[in-house]
């Protein structure tokens, strides 16, 4: 897209859409809507294979994002959080994440366009989803030989990089890391992006979010929000941010440690609220956009959304409350090794 999604950031605060999962899960789908045609005869079970469906049922992943934009949404997120070989190996489908990824930028491109011919002075933009795959490269898996990693970091590379050559030929905007519990993955994925920009001869804007596990403040891998932020600021980001895990009013003293020290737009889509004992997430739209608004009235934010949970619901609430503040302005700061802002 010719329009430049910075020039934007400076006018207003954007809103990224909600949760594809949860939308996913109104729908009470089979075995059969997994495999299509294309995977009828494949040895293994691939129901709960989300990323699937662009290439099964695309018409419920248009669906959903189009539920999004007409909410309010800014930027909608492929279906591609576990688009990579190693998270596909747990249904021995890595020979289909090519197809997987560019399907599902191709299908997010077409209703995004669709939405922005509509209301031209608006325009939408896609962010391929790159989630953090179900391995890390910081922590042992065996509590028996902590010298044991499941993953090396050029397999993840490898891995990573497939990824983002296919949501950039299927014709993303941006490029999404997310749900960052360990930021060594991350380095991997951003590593991959820079060779697949080296090759292609275009760089794309590189959105990361990182996930705060518990009320330690901490990623799965031990590092603090700052600690986090100054791992990957050696890179040119569009924006910073953390989405899932928690909700929106526990986030909000490591968005404002966000806010305060990176030199670069920062971003949130939290959960709506945490879940209650079933795994569900109660939390209203109004709810959480209250939460939200006490997040941009503070002008912590230049991004908001929504993850576990939120609906198109929760998204047009969101993008109200936004459409009412200021977006943050971008701190100049020298961020030090040790961590301390000078």
């Amino acid at each position: 897209m010719a329009i430049d999604i910075k020039e934007i950031l400076k006018e207003r605060i954007l809103v990224l859409d909600g949760a594809m999962g949860t939308m996913i899960q109104r729908h009470i789908l089979e075995e059969e809507d997994f495999r299509g045609e294309k995977f009828k005869d494949h040895g293994y079970s691939l129901k709960g294979n989300n990323d699937l469906l662009s290439i099964t049922r695309p018409d419920i992943i248009k669906d959903i994002h189009r539920q999004y934009l007409l909410a309010g949404a800014d930027i909608i997120e492929t279906n591609t959080f576990s688009g990579t070989t190693i998270a596909q190996a747990d249904y021995h489908l890595e020979y289909a994440v090519y197809d997987i990824n560019y399907e599902s930028a191709k299908i997010a491109r077409e209703v995004a366009d669709e939405i922005t011919a509509l209301e031209p002075h608006k325009p939408r933009f896609v962010a391929g989803s790159i989630g953090p795959t179900n391995r890390t490269a910081s922590l042992s898996p065996d509590v028996n030989d902590p010298g044991f990693r499941a993953v090396t970091f050029d397999q993840l590379v490898e891995a990573y990089k497939e990824q983002v050559i296919a949501l950039t030929d299927g014709g993303v905007d941006i490029l999404l890391v997310e749900t960052v519990f360990d930021t060594l993955n991350a380095k991997a994925a951003l590593f991959a992006i820079e060779e697949v920009s080296e090759e292609k001869g275009k760089e794309w804007p590189i959105m990361v979010s990182g996930t705060i596990t518990d009320a330690s403040g901490r990623t799965l891998s031990g590092q603090t929000t700052q600690a986090f932020l100054i791992s990957v600021a050696h890179m040119p980001l569009l924006s910073i941010g953390l989405n899932c895990a928690l909700g929106a009013a526990q986030l909000r003293p490591y968005l404002e440690t966000l806010s305060d020290k990176a030199e670069f737009h920062t971003s949130a889509h939290p959960n709506a609220g945490l879940p209650n004992e079933f795994g569900e997430y109660d939390q209203t739209a109004e709810e959480m956009a209250s939460q939200i608004e006490d997040f941009l009235s503070n002008g912590f934010l230049n991004i908001v959304g929504g993850c576990c949970g939120t609906t198109p619901d929760h998204i047009k609430a969101i993008a109200d409350v936004a459409a009412k503040h200021k977006p943050r302005s971008i701190v100049r700061l020298e961020l030090e090794a040790d961590g301390q802002a000078s």
